[in-house]
């Protein structure tokens, strides 16, 4: 009992004090981005055991032509560590400077959305879906140059 009124006086002068409760959000920022690292790393070593284990089904595998059918599997899965490394780097860039870097997130998803293009199948989905891909390519690509400027302006 004494320990839970223990708590309930320290969260008392947590939330009253706005100084001490922003220093306690900071803390917990901190604590779940690394968090996320931690995840995010574990999410980059399966997929690369995923890798592995697709090419090496597809080397031992007898077939007419071993990889091609499969390329944009391949493709895909590569992709899909390539999007994993930037989150990663955005949750390291978060954590350096407590800044979410727009940059680095607009970069990320033009990755995520290149590897759709890429996987995309024609026989699979309507002529829509594409569409809608070429639209998000279009303004993903705007905002990239929009967010790019400044530091084109800096470098010259």
């Amino acid at each position: 009992m004494r320990s839970l009124r223990r708590i309930g006086v320290w969260l008392f002068k947590l939330l009253g004090n706005n100084t001490e409760f922003l220093v306690f959000l900071k803390f917990v920022e901190s604590l779940v981005s690394k968090i996320l690292s931690l995840f995010m790393i574990a999410l980059i070593f399966f997929a690369l055991y995923d890798i592995a284990v697709f090419l090496l089904q597809e080397l031992f595998t007898p077939s007419e032509d071993p990889l091609r059918s499969r390329l944009f599997d391949a493709f895909g899965l590569f992709l899909n560590v390539l999007i994993a490394l930037e989150l990663l780097e955005n949750i390291t860039a978060y954590l350096k400077n407590h800044v979410i870097q727009l940059e680095l997130v607009i970069v990320t998803a033009i990755i995520a959305i290149a590897r759709k293009v890429i996987i995309f199948d024609m026989e699979k989905y309507p002529a829509n879906n594409l569409v809608a891909i070429a639209i998000t390519v279009v303004l993903l690509s705007f905002s990239y140059f929009l967010i790019s400027i400044p530091h084109r302006d800096r470098k010259s």
